[in-house]
């Protein structure tokens, strides 16, 4: 591993599945997908079947209350052991340029390992990496149970650079022709295709850590967003899989607690997180919104008359014939306006907040939620990516509610947090839940 010190990466040494491996059921959706849908990892599961897949290797947030937890963790790490002592895998050092299709477009990335000391998830982190959303804590302790004392992590996480003029993944785009191919095939459940190339020549990796560097030059960042000269620099923004990334961080600080060498520190596999690193404005990277669910709401009939209350009356409530134009309404709401839309099966509302209490809808709306939740008028509440999926799960019980949101200006991110800080939890999505990354590649987390 070749470490970049100053600009918080390294080429990593990574482990790709060995030629032969059917690479459509050895990649999986990320496991904070469909959460609220078991018949997805069903679907996943009978599809698999005994192949070889990184099914075996994560563990599906959708069963973290299973009462199988500890077997399945268990399994989970067994099955590393197995496929990485039967020669399932084969290591390559450098960076890996990635090409996904999504429904706009291929999206491109890279894949480089990051150096947690330079990551810090609190709210108003002055990190060279940072947290976009505020990070759910209680999230981190059974990811931790499932990544301390593996010996492989598998990445889904995505982190965004503000680069317009396309300095640092530009090169490597340019000159895809020039790589050898590592993998090219298409996803399961019509997910579109992924493809990836080993940056194997030395001039295109100078120009992309040279196109990385100046994203990292302190006056030029200062000058792009109009800062005073000593803003701390943010480099990387989270966009997805920042929970997981908190898990590794976690894991790091207490490797460090416990160790008495710090020489051991300084190239500790466990020091680094493998990462896809992509352009906030690669034009394919399109921002979705992620709403909310309320499952079991109780009094579910007085439910407008309390989120009137909580707003101290300052909401309008519109009734809307159709959920197509609940959504026209939120989405062509006007600029400065905070719409939300309120799902049941007795029908769509709009809410239009007239005195919201944060600059983004999702964080007016959060607050009424999380009282909901403190007094235990749900009976619990999930996070939902894509429209379909919000209305199926609203419909599958008439106590449930749907919160339906806007999409954020993914142009408004780097400044919103370098400003104020990581934005409400789950404010956004990149990309609908089909579109997330894969697991795929791999990195030992063990020296031996």
């Amino acid at each position: 591993m070749k470490i970049f010190d100053t600009l918080a990466v390294a080429r990593a040494d990574i482990l790709l599945p060995v030629e032969g491996l059917d690479l459509t059921r050895w990649s999986v959706i990320a496991c904070d997908q469909y959460t609220s849908e078991p018949e997805y990892w069903e679907r996943v599961a009978a599809f698999v079947g005994s192949a070889p897949s990184t099914y075996y290797l994560i563990y599906p947030e959708v069963y973290l209350n299973a009462p199988d937890k500890e077997i399945r963790i268990k399994n989970i790490k067994s099955r590393m052991r197995e496929y990485l002592s039967t020669g399932l895998f084969k290591e390559i050092e450098g960076i890996i340029y990635v090409e996904r299709e999504t429904a706009h477009g291929w999206r491109k990335g890279l894949l480089l390992a990051v150096d947690l000391e330079k990551y810090d998830y609190r709210p108003q982190a002055q990190s060279l990496i940072r947290a976009t959303e505020g990070t759910i804590l209680e999230r981190i302790p059974p990811r931790v149970q499932i990544r301390e004392g593996a010996e492989l992590e598998l990445p889904h996480i995505m982190m965004l650079v503000d680069d317009p003029a396309n300095l640092f993944i530009g090169p490597a785009s340019d000159h895809r022709s020039d790589f050898p191919c590592l993998y090219d095939f298409d996803l399961m459940f019509d997910s579109g295709r992924v493809r990836g190339y080993l940056v194997n020549q030395p001039k295109v990796e100078e120009e992309i850590l040279a196109g990385l560097g100046q994203l990292a030059d302190q006056k030029k960042f200062c000058e792009r967003y109009n800062l005073p000269p000593e803003t701390p620099l943010l480099l990387f923004a989270v966009g997805d899989g920042n929970h997981s990334l908190a898990t590794a961080k976690t894991i790091w600080e207490k490797t460090k607690a416990a160790c008495s060498n710090p020489d051991e520190l300084k190239t500790s596999p466990l020091r680094y997180a493998l990462v896809e690193i992509v352009n906030l404005h690669d034009e394919a990277l399109v921002f979705e919104p992620i709403h909310r669910v309320l499952f079991e709401v109780k009094g579910s009939p007085a439910f407008e008359e309390e989120l009137k209350a909580f707003f101290q009356q300052q909401v309008e409530i519109r009734l809307h014939a159709s959920y197509e134009e609940l959504k026209k309404t939120v989405n062509n709401k006007e600029k400065n306006e905070q719409v939300a839309g309120l799902l049941s099966t007795q029908g769509f509302k709009s809410i239009k907040f007239l005195k919201p209490s944060t600059n983004l809808t999702v964080g007016t709306i959060q607050t009424f939620l999380d009282k909901l939740l403190s007094d235990r008028k749900v009976q619990n509440l999930d996070y939902v990516h894509g429209d379909d999926s919000l209305w199926q799960l609203v419909r599958k019980g008439d106590d449930n509610v749907g919160i339906y949101l806007p999409a954020m200006d993914k142009n408004e991110l780097f400044p919103t947090v370098i400003l104020d800080g990581a934005l409400p939890r789950k404010t956004f999505s990149m990309g609908e839940a089909w579109e997330k990354r894969f697991y795929l590649e791999g990195r030992k987390l063990t020296s031996r």
